[in-house]
This record gives structure tokens, sequence and C-alpha cells, in this order.
């Protein structure tokens, strides 16, 4: 089993993939946010920067991918799926041209049939990570990095809400693989008894690709 976990800054997503993989007993790939030398200066200045971002985890989520798809027992914290969600919104926002856009598009195009050489070729499933926009903002002022916070950069605040508006979307258009929605305001990861919920709810998920079994023991 291959499994990607996806979803805004904010709202959960890696403490869910660092309780799935423990779940499962496999790895855990983890975004590459706290070594990212790029993202401080593009929250310093998104125009200057965004396209370079774009193209330091477009990087880093092909190679994620590469290895989890070759090794096919893993669990990705965000992934190449959802990465032109990102690009596609910067450009909107004019923080990447149309011709930045285009490279980008098309160097992804050229990844993704490379991971069509792989003798898997998708992940198993998807669980989307879901909350409102008011619990997204109170998170991100709680994990406390500078760079993220709306108090000391306010054009943030807009920043992220088109960005959690615009994952609604990706999330409805997604058709890659399996896939399940988990309300992580309602099912609040610091309540251990909501951490049980969640992983049966994606031990079901995993059952219903491979019938009579649970995820931890299928992967």
């Amino acid at each position: 089993m291959v499994i990607i976990t996806a979803g805004m800054i904010g709202v959960g997503k890696t403490t869910l993939t660092g309780m799935l993989a423990d779940h499962l007993g496999t790895k855990a790939f983890f975004e590459p946010v706290g070594d990212n030398p790029v993202l401080p200066l593009y929250y310093s200045d998104q125009k200057q920067y965004g396209f370079l971002l774009q193209i330091y985890f477009l990087n880093k989520r092909f190679a994620m991918i590469k290895k989890a798809l070759a090794d096919d027992n893993n669990v990705l914290d965000r992934s190449i799926y959802e990465d032109a969600l990102f690009t596609r919104e910067n450009n909107a926002e004019g923080n990447i041209t149309d011709t930045e856009l285009s490279v980008y598009l098309k160097l992804l195009d050229n990844m993704m049939s490379e991971l069509d050489s792989l003798p898997k070729k998708a992940p198993d499933l998807l669980v989307y990570a879901d909350s409102d926009f008011d619990t997204i903002l109170h998170r991100i002022k709680k994990r406390g990095r500078d760079y993220e916070q709306i108090d000391t950069h306010p054009d943030l605040e807009s920043y992220y809400y088109k960005m959690w508006s615009a994952y609604k979307k990706w999330f409805d258009e997604y058709d890659v693989s399996p896939k399940i929605k988990i309300d992580l305001q309602k099912y609040n990861l610091e309540d251990p008894k909501n951490v049980d919920a969640v992983l049966g709810m994606i031990d079901d998920a995993v059952a219903e690709i491979h019938p009579n079994e649970k995820a931890s023991k299928v992967i």
C-alpha cells in the first residue's frame, strides 16, 4: 500500500501522516518544510520567489513519489499530485508568470510520464484532511512559524483563504486513486479517542480496496 495525505497547511496533515505511519508500521515521507531554504524567502517576497519555490517543491515531491511507489509501502505527507494546485494559484495571484507556469506544467508532464514506467503507477489511497477556515488560522498561529503569521504578514490571510477554497475543488476533481475526506476539526487529533476513530476510518477505506483486510495488515 502507498497512502498519500493531502490538505491545507495548518489542518493537521503532518500529525495525521505520522500517526498513520506508526499505525501501519511503515515509513512516513514528510513534506520538506523545516529544511526548505526557499520557503522563508517566498513568504517575504512571493513575486520574486514564487517560481523558485514551486520548482524546489516539485523536485522534492517527484523524488518522494518515485521512491514511495518503488518501495510500495509508505505514507506521504502531501505529494506531487497536488503540487500544480499551488503553482496555478501563484500564477493567478501574479507571483508566477504565464511563461513560468507553462515551463512548470511541461516539466510536471515529463515527470508524471516517468511514473508510468514504474511497476506501481499511482497511490492506493488519498486521505484528505479537512477543517473550517477559522480552525486553519488558529492552528497556523499555534504552530508559530514566523513567516506564516498573518499578524506580521496580513496579506497571507487572503492567500490562505484562496488556497483553502482551491483545495476543496482539487479534492472533488482528484481521480488518481480512491479517496476519503476526514474532518480534522470534528476529529481533533489531540484527543486520543479521535485518533482511534480516524485510523479506523482509514482501515475501513483500505478494506474496501483490499476486502477482508485492515490497513495495518495490508501494508
